[in-house]
């Protein structure tokens, strides 16, 4: 199921939302084509560094043994700027942008900033939780990357806040359909193969994908949107 947007209008500009897609970009292209910085950056848009991608995900990407020591823990908050392709990228700001200016709402442009960040930190809390208590020896050290632990506290949040609002859902079986989805029953289903994902890889040396910081992203957002559920602005529709 992709998600092409929900039918939940939102009130305010979402300018939080915005400036934090646009970092991403910008972020993931610069680590992408570091010569964009120089004065002969034309030539790098013929081709990405994928080395270059590689030493800033190495610098800025969240070890989980790193901060278990105490060291680099600023990759706490870096690493949730990074990301490893186009896809990753854009599925993640793809969310952001359809579930994110509705939490922005209901916080207000300040509060919703500061929920994102928290959120995303304590993603990467519950992944390294998760690190050290599964068999996942190596993954201890592989460096953890993406925002969706921080969009995942944005989703966490909208389930408790819209539960009943509608999601525009591009739907794959054996056709395609686009049918409208209550966001409990979208949000729901994807926090569930999240939650059985992340039991696998306790389990199992199941690395790519921080399943965990997931769970613990949307934990984290379902929390902050019961605390604000009473102070919402509008209603859902």
């Amino acid at each position: 199921m992709i998600p092409l947007r929900d039918m939940n209008r939102s009130q305010t500009t979402p300018h939080i939302t915005r400036i934090l897609i646009i970092i991403n970009t910008i972020i993931f292209f610069v680590s992408l084509f570091p010569d964009l910085l120089k004065p002969y950056w034309l030539q790098a848009l013929f081709g990405g560094d994928s080395s270059a991608l590689q030493t800033f995900i190495l610098r800025y990407g969240m070890a989980p043994n790193n901060v278990v020591d105490g060291t680099r823990l600023y990759t706490l908050f870096t690493s949730m700027f990074l990301h490893a392709d186009l896809i990753h990228l854009g599925g993640n700001m793809l969310f952001l942008h359809i579930f994110g200016d509705n939490i922005e709402d209901t916080f207000g442009h300040g509060r919703y900033l500061l929920f994102y960040l928290v959120a995303g930190i304590a993603a990467s809390v519950a992944h390294i939780l998760a690190v050290f208590n599964s068999v996942d020896i190596v993954g201890r050290s592989v460096p953890a990357i993406g925002a969706s632990g921080a969009i995942s506290g944005v989703l966490g949040a909208y389930l408790v806040l819209y539960p009943r609002s509608r999601v525009l859902t591009l739907v794959l079986i054996g056709w395609i359909y686009i049918v409208p989805i209550p966001a409990i029953i979208f949000l729901g289903f994807w926090f569930v193969y999240q939650f059985l994902y992340g039991l696998i890889a306790l389990e199992t040396a199941l690395i790519g994908i921080a399943y965990w910081a997931h769970i613990g992203g949307f934990v984290t957002g379902m929390f902050f949107g019961a605390i604000w559920r009473g102070r919402r602005r509008k209603p859902e529709f």
